[in-house]
Order: structure tokens, then C-alpha cells, then sequence
């Protein structure tokens, strides 16, 4: 065999130098929190798209009550991640309580303004009489005890040192109230500034209507109703771009077809995914999604952004202003508005995540 000249090697390995600088610029770099409730449903689900997204480094997990509480929550999402062979990716335990807002001042306000259909982990859709104001202990998991542990690090430090390890790469996905990236917006200024993007559920513009004529749960910002005053400092911070999946999301559910159609394929997720079904709209996968794909939006809208504070009916519901017309000096910030998404495509894709995370090759 003849021997390799020295210039011909130099040029191999630089070749092979520059293939994987290549592959690290066309990673996406994301971190998802969300309230993690469970067994299934949405909050579950809506890790799917972001495992099975090829060329996706999801840099960790991190959890925040609201759909149910912060504890219980972070062990049935590691439970998941082993169920998908995915113990990987780390999960760090965040928030268990909003900023301001408890469970005694909830009850106020429905006492003055009316009911508040969905109440996560303070009374789900029944009466928040009963709600504990403290975070229980976890019970036990109908789905089995995970035996991956949390990291060790707050949601908020695995945020930030996140977003600092890769400067404008990061997309930070929010299914959840936006209690953990409000303690990180304050404890590091620069953290939302050096995101590349925040993706988020949330900001429901004029449901009154229906909340009367349809399910007024699925016209029920939740996200924001628990944690008002984060959901301000998040929507306030300097992120260089933010896309808001609100209305939208209410329009492609998970019927019991579709599932039957992910449970075609055989996997233990898929096992799990179809005995712990929930029928419900895709909320949270959808941003998982459209963060991964925003080719998926086909119609949205611009304006500038932010959420009611004043005590009253409208306190932690979301308003929105064309830039001529909005208030000065208050740090408002341009949201892209999703109104319309190709949804055929978007259960296609999540057909295939589902059945494709924790399959075996």
C-alpha cells in the first residue's frame, strides 16, 4: 500500500475538522420547562417532538408546578424518559410556587370574580376548597417509580448556564407557567438576551366568547393566571425573538383514533402513551413543534405584548397592541402571534415522534 503524503493527511484531517464543525452549526440547542404533569397527557407528550428531532441537542428538562405540583411532576417526567430510553437528558427540578400568587389569594379571587375552570394543582377543575396550600409529598406513580434522579441544580441555574454555554443557539420552550424563567430572568440579566428564541404556551387573546359557547376551560389562560407577575417579567425581558402559541393550540386534539394510531407501533412508550391517555388538544406539543419547525405556522400576526397586573377580573390575562397604539416606556416587546398552523403536517410529525422515541433500531 502506498504511503499517505504528509500534505495529504494534513488535508483529510482538516477536511474531517471542518465536517464536524459543521455538524455542531447545525445543532439546535433547546431546553424545555413546562409543568410536568402526569402520567400522559399533553405535558407528557410534549417531549416527544424534541426527542425524536434529529440534529436536536435538548440541553435538559426543567419543571415548575402548575398542572399539578412540582414534585409529583418531575418524577413522573423522569419516569417517562426512562420509559424512552432517554435518560440522557437531564431534568432539574424548579418553582413549586408562583411568585405572588397562592392558593389563598386564588380562592379570593374566585370568590369576587368567578370560577377558574382548570386550577392545576390547586383543585384541577373541581373546587380549590381542598387545594393544600404546601406542596404534598409525591404519591406513589401508578406508571412506577423512576430511578433516574434529578440534577441537582436549580430549573433556573440549568437555564442560564444553558443559555451561556451556547450564546444565541438556545431555544427556550415555556408550556407552563413562566414561574422558572421569571427567577431566571432576575437572578441573570443577560439570560434572555443571550437565548437564541422563547417559544411559548400561552397568551389567549378574546376567548370570553368561548368560554361561554365552548369549553371555557380550553379559553382559560392558564398558564398565566397562576403566575401573573412572571409571566410580566418574562414577556418584558430582552429575548431576541418571541413566539406566542395561544389560540391556536386549541384547534388539533388527541383523539382516541389518533392515539390507536400512534399505538400501532409497538414500544413501551407507545404502550404507556396509549394506556394513559387523555383526550385533550395538543397545547403543549404544538410548541414543542413549532419551536423545532416554524415552517409549520401559516398565519400569525406581530404586536407588542404583555399581561394585566391590576387586581380585578382581567388580572393574568394577556393584551396585545399594534406598536403606534401601545403604551410607552413599559419595556414592551414584539410577539409573533401564531393564529393558524399546518395541522395535518404537525400530527403527521407527532405520529412519527411518538413512534419513533424508544424504538429500537
Amino acid at each position: 500500500m502506498p504511503r499517505l503524503s504528509t500534505l495529504t493527511l494534513l488535508a483529510a484531517a482538516l477536511l474531517g475538522a471542518s465536517a464536524v464543525t459543521a455538524r455542531a452549526a447545525d445543532t439546535r440547542y433547546v431546553v424545555m420547562d413546562n409543568d410536568f404533569a402526569g402520567p400522559g397527557g399533553t405535558d407528557m407528550q410534549a417531549v416527544l417532538p424534541l426527542l425524536a428531532a434529529p440534529d436536536t441537542a435538548v440541553l435538559g428538562l426543567t419543571v415548575v408546578t402548575g398542572d399539578g405540583w412540582e414534585n409529583e411532576e418531575s418524577a413522573h417526567l423522569r419516569r417517562l424518559l426512562e420509559i424512552a430510553g432517554r435518560t440522557d437528558v437531564p431534568v432539574a427540578d424548579g418553582a413549586a410556587y408562583p411568585l405572588i400568587n397562592s392558593v389563598a389569594r386564588m380562592k379570593l379571587w374566585e370568590q369576587a370574580y368567578g370560577t377558574i375552570p382548570w386550577k392545576g394543582a390547586w383543585g384541577a377543575l373541581g373546587s380549590i376548597d381542598k387545594a393544600s396550600p404546601t406542596q404534598p409529598p409525591v404519591p406513589a406513580l401508578a406508571e412506577g417509580e423512576p430511578q433516574l434522579k434529578p440534577t441537582g441544580e436549580t430549573a433556573a441555574a440549568l437555564l442560564i448556564r444553558a443559555v451561556h454555554a451556547h450564546p444565541h443557539q438556545v431555544t427556550v420552550i415555556a408550556a407552563g407557567p413562566l414561574t422558572n424563567l421569571a427567577l431566571a430572568i432576575r437572578m441573570d440579566p443577560g439570560f434572555a438576551a443571550d437565548a437564541k428564541q422563547l417559544v411559548f404556551m400561552g397568551a389567549l387573546i378574546d376567548t370570553n366568547m368561548m368560554a361561554v359557547t365552548d369549553n371555557a376551560d380550553y379559553a382559560s389562560d392558564f398558564n398565566f393566571i397562576f403566575d401573573p407577575e412572571a409571566a410580566h417579567i418574562t414577556l418584558t425581558a430582552p429575548w431576541p425573538k418571541i413566539t406566542a402559541i395561544g389560540n391556536v393550540s386549541n384547534g388539533v386534539v388527541m383523539t382516541r383514533a389518533l392515539m390507536d394510531r400512534i399505538a400501532t407501533a409497538k414500544t413501551p412508550l407507545t404502550d404507556y402513551l396509549s394506556k394513559n391517555f387523555i383526550e385533550l388538544p395538543l397545547w403543549d406539543e404544538m410548541a414543542g413543534a413549532v419551536a423545532l419547525d416554524p415552517t409549520l405556522i401559516t398565519k400569525s400576526v406581530e404586536a407588542l405584548m404583555d399581561v394585566d397586573l391590576m387586581p380585578g377580573m382581567n388580572y393574568g390575562h394577556a393584551h396585545i397592541w399594534k406598536a403606534e397604539l401601545a403604551p410607552k416606556g413599559m419595556d414592551l416587546r414584539p410577539v409573533t402571534v401564531v393564529q393558524d398552523i399546518d395541522a395535518p403536517r404537525f400530527v403527521d410529525n407527532f405520529v412519527k415522534a411518538a413512534q419513533g422515541v424508544g424504538a429500537k433500531p
